[in-house]
């Protein structure tokens, strides 16, 4: 890794002031970078994917980490909160059982200690090309995905062609599926946005995978007080039980009805693309329908609408349908 400047931040203004990008037009991996728990920065230093000339520790600003549920039941969590804070909060287990379960699924304990909301939102994809030092992909400012053509068992199947990335995250799908909102500070102020919208497709800028300028961090996530919070579940298919990305992962929210037929849903993806992926025709079908075995199929059929596989990782496609379908059992039963 390249020598830098390492600097403790103690407000979110002070981090802002330190975040600072150097005049003129200057290569994004090249900026100073924020650190909260450092899982996935340390191993992007190693790795020379970032060079940036500062890091400022964001774990030195007092009250980000906090995890509380407001008069109204919506849900604020910290950006520093920890991943274990998330999955052990007694008021996320009642209220936002799939965001639970979304935490309790990401790695090992250990990892789950130190790694941060924040962070696990806005880490790095993990395509062995990008990570690679001696591959100069697109995503690292290069003219060719390597992926397209090459070892692409784990790569996109949603949102790719410019480049074909997985988005890593576990907290993102059960997150945007629950209609989270995400606050950012920058030098312009604080903004909050759906946390749908936050991430950033390759086709719009390739070199980035969230909204966040240089300079800006999210600092809290709110989950407002809704009926799909209570029947909410994260499924996840990975090779190994512990410490592995998703290949594959679902996550499903509903309102029934007291005919219990649908009365709203959300599915959205994780493991097969670039960013968070919403299926609103799989959401639409489900309104007004009982969840039976006929519905359970179509629906797992038109969240895969779409899906453009590569060959090695054609597998996604059925593994992706099972998952769906199990999920929304998994909420009736």
């Amino acid at each position: 890794m390249n020598a830098f400047e390492w600097a403790n931040a103690s407000t979110v203004d002070d981090a802002v002031k330190l975040l600072k990008p150097p005049g003129g037009k200057v290569d994004p991996d090249e900026t100073p970078h924020a650190i909260a728990g450092g899982q996935d920065l340390l191993t992007s230093l190693k790795a020379y994917i970032v060079r940036p000339n500062r890091v400022v520790n964001l774990k030195t600003i007092r009250g980000l980490d906090q995890i509380q549920l407001d008069a109204n039941g919506a849900l604020k969590i910290g950006a520093m909160a920890t991943i274990t804070a998330v999955e052990e909060h007694a008021d996320v287990r009642a209220k936002f059982l799939g965001l639970a379960e979304a935490a309790a699924s990401i790695a090992t304990p250990q990892i789950r200690n130190l790694g941060t909301v924040g962070g696990n939102l806005c880490q790095r994809p993990r395509c062995w090309y990008f990570r690679l030092e001696n591959y100069n992909c697109r995503k690292k400012g290069g003219s060719e995905c390597f992926a397209k053509d090459g070892e692409n068992k784990y790569n996109a199947i949603f949102g790719g062609g410019k480049s074909n990335y997985v988005h890593p995250s576990d907290l993102a799908p059960m997150l945007v599926a629950l209609g989270a909102t995400a606050t950012i500070a920058g030098a312009g102020g604080t903004r909050t946005v759906p946390l749908g919208e936050f991430f950033v497709l390759p086709e719009k800028d390739v070199r980035r995978e969230t909204i966040l300028k240089d300079g800006e961090i999210v600092t809290e996530i709110q989950v407002p007080a809704s009926p799909l919070g209570a029947r909410s579940t994260y499924l996840k298919f990975k090779e190994r039980d512990s410490l592995d990305f998703a290949m594959s992962a679902v996550a499903a929210a509903v309102e029934l009805g007291p005919d219990k037929t649908v009365k709203q849903a959300r599915l959205v993806l994780g493991g097969v693309a670039t960013i968070p992926w919403r299926c609103p025709k799989a959401e639409a079908f489900l309104v007004g329908k009982p969840i039976n075995d006929q519905a359970l199929a179509e629906a797992a059929k038109l969240a895969l609408e779409g899906a453009r596989s590569m060959g090695q990782n054609d597998y996604k496609i059925p593994l992706t349908q099972t998952l769906v379908r199990r999920a929304l059992a998994k909420l009736i039963a």
